[in-house]
This record gives C-alpha cells, structure tokens and sequence, in this order.
C-alpha cells in the first residue's frame, strides 16, 4: 500500500474483529465478557482510522504529540508487553531503572508514525497482537495465576497482578487510548467514531 493509498478496502476486512474472532478457540463465562470488552474497545480504536491515507494517520492534529498511526501502535505494544508479562513475568517488562535515554527514544516511537511505516503494517501488526491475546486468554488454566510487576515508581512496590487484572488494565488502556483517537480524528477532518 502506497503512502497516498486510502486504508477505505480494509475497513469490513481488517478493522473489524470478526477475522481475529474466527481464529482463536471459544472463550466462555468471564473470559468471554473481558474479550467481548476488549473487541469493543479495540474496534474503536481501528474505526478512528478509517479511510485514512498513510500521511494522515501520521499527522499531529492537536497540541499533543500523538497521531492515530502511532497511538495505534502505543496500544498494540502496550497490549503485546502484558500479555508477554502474564506468560514471563517481569523480565517481559525491562528494567526501567537501567533504560538509557535510547531505549526511552525507542519507547517514544512507538507514538509516531515512523518512515516507511504503514498504516495498513500498524494495523495489521495490531491484529496480530490481538489475535494472539484472544488466544492465550481462551487457553489459560486459570485467570487468578499472578506475577509480582516490576520494580518501577509507577508501581506499588511487591504487588502482584494477576492474568484478569492484566487483562482489565489492556481494556482499559485500549478504551482511554480510542477515546484520544476519537478526539484526534475529529480534529483531523471533523468524523467521529460515534453520533
């Protein structure tokens, strides 16, 4: 897909949930009510994109520093991070006590449409991050195994989190994430995800 090509063709493909539903195993009861959660939220949030051009989703349309390419591709690491740290632990996480100003770079980038990047490569990397989170959320033993979270200062120190209250914390990261993409496409060219 071209920088100038609209992402129009993957809205009924791409953005909806319905190919990420049709390739994990059925999930039942509690687990089934998060994810119907997190489709919601995540649906949004691709919505906000629709019929955008690469150059688009790459543009700073209010003071802060977020794109909808970008804050697409904050929410997919954020949500690849945590599922990574239901499965590791807290080495998933890094150290942040030894990050150099690079890694912060390299975490600051994660908001910013890069060149060569795609809006079609972001989405398409988010599915993929959903998918594999459906997944490992429907085959899980249990919900109540935790993981202690790693020493930062935006963390209580010795506290536990177990897999559903990792999965409640990317539900709502995903809902606040498309809440501040509903604003940034507004004020690109004045559609919303709702009304």
């Amino acid at each position: 897909m071209s920088e100038t090509t609209t992402v129009e063709e993957l809205t009924t493909r791409d953005i909806t949930d319905a190919p990420v539903a049709a390739q994990t195993p059925a999930a039942t009861g509690e687990r089934a009510d998060l994810l119907a959660m997190l489709a919601k939220h995540r649906h949004f949030l691709r919505f906000t994109t629709r019929d955008l051009t690469d150059e688009q989703a790459g543009l700073r349309t209010t003071a802060s520093e977020l794109c909808l390419g970008g804050l697409v591709k904050h929410v997919a690491a954020v949500e690849r991070n945590w599922v990574d740290f239901i499965l590791e632990g807290p080495s998933a996480m890094g150290d942040f006590a030894t990050m150099t100003e690079a890694d912060w770079a390299r975490r600051a980038d994660e908001f910013r449409m890069l060149p060569g990047e795609t809006l079609a490569g972001v989405l398409a990397d988010y599915a993929e991050v959903a998918r594999r989170t459906d997944e490992l959320v429907a085959g899980l033993p249990g919900l109540d195994a935790a993981q202690p979270l790693p020493e930062a200062p935006w963390f209580e120190p010795g506290a536990r989190w177990s897999a559903r209250r990792v999965l409640i914390h990317i539900i709502a990261e995903t809902a606040q994430h498309a809440g501040h993409a509903d604003i940034l496409r507004e004020s690109l060219d004045g559609a919303k995800s709702m009304g």
